[in-house]
């Protein structure tokens, strides 16, 4: 479950069902693993030490393997064996005896946190290699084969950029594209949006900067954890819940960590950027809603002059706070389910139209037929968006990502009847409305990945993949296999060894794996 502990096993997985001859190729999945360091304990699930998990598929065969990513993070608190590396909910303070030269170095590195390596949250890829990444200014780079640990980057050696989201995007020629935070630098605080070419040159990654957008307070910028891209344009949203910046110089002092800094404004307006990848700059209206968190972008698309984009929104910030320890051990019951009452995810489509300038104020410019989103001109240039939610309770949104961009039908998510839990992954049609379940009595279910068959005439051929933690102690933990266009399931591949709760993964096929 949650807090398990982990070994580095490879395993030969016992394979029920029939998987499919072109599924050839590794899922990695990533997430927190290891909870205590000596006689220390992480406060909250996210700050785990991160492990890995992967699954080989070769000639209808599965091999599993783990490995904790072995980056500074986990070499200091293994050789100190004890947590000596702050993360987001949880202060590392220095062992009492260390004398206070000692306790002054520390206090300065919290002061101008030189952030965690401690990379959990996600696989991505730039150019042909992959890399562990959460939301700090490094990743490490990893050997997708053998989980190894490799190169850590310092995306500042690059960029100026104190925090990276850890959802970027991909286009057909190979590029990436991402977002990063930079904070205070010259009296501004900014959002930039750079790409990082397929191929590198004398050896070197060089980066590219496509645009930087203001923030709306120097002190306070926006928390974001994804955002959207079509063939044109860039959507960012800019919300109010937001990093203290004061606070957070002050936190290791004040005794609290560096999560009890982000606060969530519902007072205030969702900001949402659209920029022009052609232009390299903002569009010139301005888009705004109410206050909302989101986490995951779905999709965007571009039809009939407006941007259609699909998130997963929470009314607060409230998710975060239930994933600390002692919340999970005393509210999680058996089946999954919280006894608090917290928000429910709502999938919300909002569309932005193009071309405003003669409307007249108080009219609704959101043209498409099949969707009740409005757009409400109120002024010159400033447009307010109310979305339609399309349904609630699902999270961890993926699609058929040759689709990524454009108008596409289905998702696959998880789904929490009650947060945090997942008991059931989903495919959902947006256009119909209707969901199809997959689920099993006493199992938990990770981020469903799509994986698309590379023959495939339409979007839902293809399979689903997700790992699967079973709480009866009689049974395994498996691998799911779902053929896409039926949800149903066509194999598993149960692992001698216990899963975890993971967050992403990323599936690589075969001529991108070296074997």
């Amino acid at each position: 479950m949650f807090l398990k502990m982990a070994i580095d096993p490879l395993c030969l997985c016992v394979v029920t069902g029939c998987i499919p001859e072109w599924l050839k190729g590794t899922l990695v999945r990533i997430g927190p693993g290891m909870f205590t360091v000596g006689d220390t304990a992480y406060n909250h699930w996210f700050d785990g030490m991160a492990l890995m998990h992967s699954f080989a598929f070769r000639g209808g065969d599965v091999m599993y393997r783990s490995r904790y990513l072995r980056g500074d993070t986990y070499t200091a608190n293994m050789e100190a064996n004890r947590i000596v590396v702050s993360e987001m909910g949880t202060m590392a303070y220095p062992d009492p005896s260390k004398n206070i030269f000692s306790k002054a170095i520390t206090f300065l590195s919290h002061t101008i946190p030189d952030f965690t390596d401690n990379c959990g949250n996600n696989i991505i890829r730039y150019g042909e290699d992959y890399y562990a990444t959460s939301e700090t200014n490094y990743i490490r780079k990893i050997d997708p084969e053998t989980l190894e640990t490799q190169d850590k980057v310092d995306y500042q050696k690059y960029l100026a950029v104190n925090l990276v989201t850890s959802h970027p995007h991909y286009d057909k020629e190979g590029n990436s594209y991402n977002i990063g935070t930079k904070i205070a630098e010259k009296g501004k605080t900014k959002y930039t949006i750079f790409k990082v070419p397929p191929i590198r040159k004398c050896g070197r990654t060089n980066l590219e900067v496509l645009c930087s957008v203001p923030c709306r307070s120097l002190l306070t910028p926006s928390y974001y954890h994804s955002f959207g891209m079509t063939d044109n344009y860039i959507i960012f949203i800019e919300q109010p819940l937001k990093l203290d910046i004061l606070k957070m110089a002050t936190a290791y002092m004040r005794h609290t960590n560096w999560a009890s800094c982000l606060k969530y404004n519902p007072e205030d307006d969702t900001l949402i950027h659209l920029i022009d990848r052609k232009t390299q700059k903002p569009v010139e209206t301005r888009y705004y809603t109410d206050a909302m968190v989101v986490y995951h972008h779905v999709n965007a698309f571009e039809e009939d002059g407006h941007i259609v984009f699909d998130i997963i929104a929470y009314d607060d910030n409230s998710l975060y706070d239930l994933f600390y320890l002692n919340s999970l051990r005393q509210e999680i019951n058996e089946s999954g389910s919280s006894k608090k009452s917290i928000p429910i995810p709502k999938y919300k489509r909002f569309v932005l139209p193009l071309q405003i300038d003669k409307a007249s104020v108080g009219e609704d410019l959101v043209k498409l037929k099949y969707t009740t989103a409005t757009a409400v001109k109120e002024k010159e240039k400033l447009l307010l968006c109310q979305p339609e939610i399309l349904c609630e309770g699902l999270d961890l949104p993926r699609i058929n990502y040759n689709f990524n961009g454009k108008k596409q039908k289905y998702v696959y998510l998880t789904c929490s009847e009650k947060p945090p839990v997942p008991t059931k992954v989903t495919k959902f049609d947006t256009e119909t409305k209707k969901m199809v379940h997959w689920e099993e009595q006493g199992c938990w279910p990770s981020e469903p990945v799509f994986v698309a068959n590379p023959n495939a005439t339409e979007e839902d051929d293809g399979v689903v993949l997700a790992t699967v933690i079973s709480m009866d102690s009689q049974k395994s933990d498996f691998l799911l296999v779902l053929e896409a266009k039926t949800f149903t399931e066509i194999a598993r591949a149960s692992v001698n060894a216990q899963l975890h709760m993971d967050m992403h993964g990323y599936f690589i096929f075969q001529d991108r794996v070296q074997v």
